[in-house]
């Protein structure tokens, strides 16, 4: 059991996104790695989630509702050269993520 979860022991959860952030990717590595800033809407907690993708970052914005999952690292941690971010968006506004990265589908207007 981890300390503390987020999700509450779920394995995904929805947000609203409060702003774009970009930082460095750890050492060897040379990157601005871009995610976005959430608050839950189930549990008011806040934390930081991964936008995976080229580009995915550009279909994310502020006041959007995601949806939120581990970003599978072992043990609940944070993954590869990512430094404290454990989630990754997999959703805006009920569309997947990776289908608008691919150009199958639109954003839609909420």
């Amino acid at each position: 059991m981890l300390k503390h979860d987020p999700l509450r022991g779920s394995p995904q959860a929805k947000g609203i996104v409060i702003e774009k952030v970009g930082f460095e990717a750890k050492q060897p590595n040379s990157a601005i790695r871009k995610a976005v800033k959430i608050s839950l809407i189930r549990t008011g907690n806040r934390l930081t989630a991964f936008a995976p993708g080229d580009g995915a970052i550009s279909f994310i914005d502020e006041h959007d509702e995601v949806m939120v999952e581990g970003i599978g690292g072992s043990k609940g941690r944070s993954y590869g050269d990512l430094p404290g971010v454990r989630y990754k968006v997999i959703k805006v506004n009920g569309v997947s993520l990776d289908e608008m990265v691919r150009g199958r589908k639109e954003k839609p207007v909420r």
